[in-house]
């Protein structure tokens, strides 16, 4: 059964998960038809594979070491370190221990495009 999504207004906690992020599962925290917070879970040497959303996007690591690659370099995040990444930019995530992220997607009438993302070409 999905999780209910949180609502406009609502408080929602996104703080470090610790010894629970092992056992932790991704989540879509909340959805309108502009945004989309979700909740990603990401096990060490797991990698999400490369795509892209329709507009910007933010990648905010909460805790742990991702790398967003790209095909013009890499950014390695550690807890409380974002990028922004500019619309159609080609990316992939890839966790180098245990990580979570926080993942805000900026919607078009409640979609990213083309089902939330995409395979780059």
């Amino acid at each position: 059964m999905a999780l209910p999504h949180a609502h406009l207004l609502d408080v929602i906690d996104i703080g470090p998960l610790g010894t629970a992020l092992p056992d932790a599962v991704s989540t879509s925290l909340i959805k309108t038809d502009r945004i989309q917070l979700l909740h990603l879970v990401l096990p060490a040497r797991r990698d999400i594979q490369e795509h892209h959303v329709d507009d910007e996007c933010m990648i905010h690591c909460l805790e742990g070491d991702v790398e967003v690659q790209m095909p013009g370099g890499v950014r390695r995040l550690g807890p409380g370190q974002l990028v922004v990444l500019p619309a159609f930019q080609p990316y992939s995530l890839s966790a180098r221990v245990d990580s979570a992220v926080l993942m805000t997607l900026l919607l078009r009438n409640g979609d990213a495009g083309d089902s939330g993302g995409r395979q780059a070409p």
